[in-house]
């Protein structure tokens, strides 16, 4: 690769096709006791994170990315979960500061869509352990862009946006662009790891680790958090009104769970 190829400042021929693939997954856990806590928790999470919501939070991905939207499909499942599908097109003011620098994208101040040539999607599972009190709240996330717009961006406003004990993240560049030489271009921004796209205090709450293939685009990085206050994690209980060895009990089981989910691999029971 030449000199300047390796600056990623080459002019193109016509529009840069290459496609930026941003996957993530982002696991919420909890702890409902009863039969009753654990219905009552999937119903709050389908309330707070129902098909409205996830379109707000999706919009806002589109604002950081610098995309317009053109088309939301949405959908509230029974019993329980919801889609939200974007298709977007990239935006072409000059008003916005659009870059791939490895560094965090904004914060949150505080659906599915469909873009041209690029898309949103969120997918939500909510489900229950119908013997150890585990609840979990899985949320799938796809941005999908063409052009100059970089989905890495989105990761810090993703991550906030959802209250986020495990994240799976996955990120590849696919196809190839030329510039006006003929020359293929396999993809358009430095990149040594997912992790420089991410907030130092973010980074400092979470145990992380990189598996990536550089030669093909491909990188991967898996994020668990490192402590925990019990009361966030208990649902309709308190922490207090427990005796300290059920509170171990139950403590040992969440960050169990945690560790299956990061690990990829079931752990002896507790």
């Amino acid at each position: 690769m030449s000199k300047t190829a390796k600056k990623f400042k080459f002019k193109l021929q016509g529009f840069n096709n290459l496609t930026k693939a941003l996957s993530f997954n982002i696991y919420d856990i909890c702890y409902a006791k009863s039969e009753q806590q654990r219905k009552d928790y999937i119903e709050y999470i389908d309330e707070v994170y129902n098909a409205e919501r996830l379109t707000e939070i999706l919009t806002h991905v589109a604002d950081i990315i610098g995309a317009n939207i053109l088309n939301i499909a949405r959908q509230d499942y029974e019993p329980q979960g919801a889609s939200v599908t974007m298709l977007i097109c990239e935006e072409h003011s000059t008003s916005k500061n659009l870059s791939n620098e490895q560094t965090p994208g904004p914060l949150p101040d505080t659906m599915v869509a469909h873009l041209d040539k690029s898309h949103l999607t969120v997918h939500t599972y909510p489900e229950s352990h119908p013997d150890n009190g585990i609840s979990t709240f899985r949320v799938d996330i796809d941005v999908s862009t063409c052009g100059l717009i970089s989905p890495l961006k989105a990761l810090n406003y993703l991550i906030h946006a959802f209250d986020s004990d495990i994240v799976i993240i996955d990120y590849r560049v696919r196809g190839f662009t030329r510039d006006t030489d003929g020359r293929k271009h396999y993809i358009d921004h430095k990149i040594n790891s997912i992790q420089n796209y991410i907030a130092k205090d973010t980074k400092t709450r979470y145990q992380m680790i990189d598996v990536n293939v550089y030669q093909e685009n491909i990188f991967h990085t898996k994020m668990m958090l490192k402590d925990f206050d019990l009361d966030e994690y208990l649902f309709d209980e308190a922490a207090a009104d427990l005796s300290k060895r059920e509170r171990k009990k139950i403590e040992k089981r969440l960050r169990r769970e945690m560790k299956e989910i990061f690990y990829s691999e079931n752990l002896p029971k507790v």
